[in-house]
């Protein structure tokens, strides 16, 4: 088994002992990803709406790094910081995935400061 690591500067660069992304034969494990700009390394503020447009954009870099695309998405975990932000979340969401939908998980979860959500995800990408 050969593992790559996958790497883009359009995304946030990891602040521990992580990858954005493995990639192992064709599916792609991608870490967790939250509201941050890769430039400033800052939230993008303080709505639910803007951290999940921010968090699925750099998603999108991270896949797009490995040669895929977010329709080779097959499951997500979404953790959001309340779950009453789960219907802002949920409206961005589906900007970013078309049908079929990826499987989704969305749990209540403590996030760090400020952070109202992170998402990672697991992708096959094409051959």
């Amino acid at each position: 088994m050969t593992k790559q690591d996958i790497v883009t500067d359009l995304a946030p660069t990891p602040v521990a002992a992580y990858s954005q992304a493995v990639k192992v034969g064709t599916t792609l494990y991608l870490a967790g990803q939250g509201g941050f700009d890769a430039k400033t390394g800052q939230l993008v503020g303080e709505d639910i709406r803007d951290q999940t447009r921010q968090t699925l954009q750099n998603l999108k870099y991270v896949i797009e790094a490995a040669g895929g695309s977010m329709n080779d998405f097959v499951t997500v975990r979404v953790f959001i910081s309340e779950h009453g932000e789960f219907p802002g979340m949920n409206e961005v969401y589906g900007e970013f995935f078309d049908k079929p939908y990826p499987a989704r998980t969305t749990v209540s979860a403590g996030l760090g400061p400020g952070m109202k959500v992170e998402i990672d995800g697991i992708a096959v990408l094409p051959k």
